[in-house]
């Protein structure tokens, strides 16, 4: 570039104008590939809205609906005493499952989905509750307090205990066959669960085991659980975010683009996926125990889990946990602990199937995105 040199202007007047004049021509490009940049960006921000909104919701609708029929079917065959094939294997779930369906209805198999939404409200809700009103914390960090994090546990705890009649009276309703009991109402469970915290309805000579029995074996399931969830998910993110690292890929500028949403999403719930399905395996035995005393003494009558035809009452007469437990290996032995272990094979084949098909369907999105991009 040629400088004109400014009759009566020095050398260096000159350079520092010609300075000025290359600063302003760069911000001007600058200010014009921004403006260029700004629809893509935008259209970037929608597309990471929407998959974070599908993704959710995929996930929310395996966690929730889907995987609802399994998981009544585990129940009946955890209190099925009577049981002569305990399900362990998967390959025996989906004939019988297929076959109740037939004899009772479609949606036999997603009785007590209604209460089993009203016990997470109750449970989220007593922990806002307990958390405004004292100082135990509803999240945990890295950099918590060991006070913080005690008080976090004690909420929690405090919680699954306000849930636990509610919860007694949601795996009545999820177990009993539609053929023997009525279908309850909408506020059955909240009815139901006063009831059996108070003990209204309940006779002298029933085997019905009160609240405060159920209490320790129930907070204490519920308490492996989360921790046992929370760890997973931690060391999962952690090697994720690791392998970022290694990538070169960790960098907070990096700029926000449907591959790294991808990253962003799916790595979360993976996360889910697997703290779930090893807390699940690994706390098996004892939700079978819990399952068997809060249902024990409600005079509720299941499916028939052998066959899926015909209907068999609940007769136990456990103290407690150690009664429940030895009765289960005098009786059924070990494998009597994992009755139904096949549904929850089959209950998170499905769960990773979806979250396959959403993967699967995310690409294909990202990359016809790119290609629009591309073409314009």
């Amino acid at each position: 570039m040629t400088l004109r040199r400014i009759p009566g202007a020095t050398e260096e007047e000159t350079s520092s104008k010609a300075q000025e004049d290359s600063i302003s021509t760069a911000q001007d490009q600058i200010m014009a590939a921004v403006r260029m940049a700004t629809p893509n960006q935008q259209q970037n921000e929608n597309i990471q809205r929407f998959a974070g909104f599908g993704i959710g919701l995929a996930s929310l609708l395996t966690e929730n609906i889907l995987s609802h029929p399994f998981i009544v079917f585990r129940r009946q065959c955890q209190v099925n005493h009577h049981a002569h094939r305990y399900h362990i294997h998967p390959f025996s779930v989906i004939p019988v499952i297929v076959t109740l369906q037939r004899q009772h209805g479609f949606f036999t198999m997603w009785k007590g989905i209604g209460s089993a939404f009203m016990v997470q409200g109750i449970g989220l809700g007593s922990e806002s509750l307990i958390s405004e009103f004292t100082p135990f914390p509803r999240e945990v960090h890295s950099y918590s307090t060991i006070k913080q994090f005690m008080g976090h546990v004690t909420l929690k705890m405090a919680s699954i205990a306000i849930t636990t009649p509610f919860l007694a009276a949601s795996l009545v309703e999820s177990v009993q066959s539609d053929i023997a009991s009525d279908r309850p109402g909408v506020f059955d469970c909240i009815k139901e669960g006063f009831c059996r915290l108070v003990g209204w309805g309940s006779s002298s000579t029933t085997r019905l085991l009160p609240i405060y029995t159920l209490l320790f074996p129930t907070v204490l399931h519920g308490i492996l659980k989360y921790f046992i969830t929370s760890t997973v998910q931690f060391i999962v993110l952690a090697i994720h975010r690791q392998k970022l690292r290694d990538a070169g890929r960790d960098r907070l500028d990096a700029p926000a683009t449907p591959g790294t949403m991808k990253e962003a999403y799916f790595p979360e719930l993976v996360a889910t996926f697997a703290g779930n399905l090893t807390a699940d395996v690994i706390l098996y035995p004892l939700e079978t125990i819990i399952v068997k005393l809060h249902i024990q003494g409600t005079r509720t009558i299941i499916d028939n889990t052998d066959n899926g035809t015909g209907v068999v009452p609940i007769s136990t007469q456990f103290e407690g946990v150690s009664d429940c437990l030895r009765g289960i290996l005098e009786e059924e032995g070990v494998a009597g602990l994992f009755k139904g272990f096949g549904a929850l094979v089959v209950q998170y084949l499905m769960y990773a199937a979806v979250l396959k098909l959403t993967h699967f369907v995310y690409q294909k999105l990202m990359e016809d995105f790119v290609q629009r991009e591309h073409r314009s």
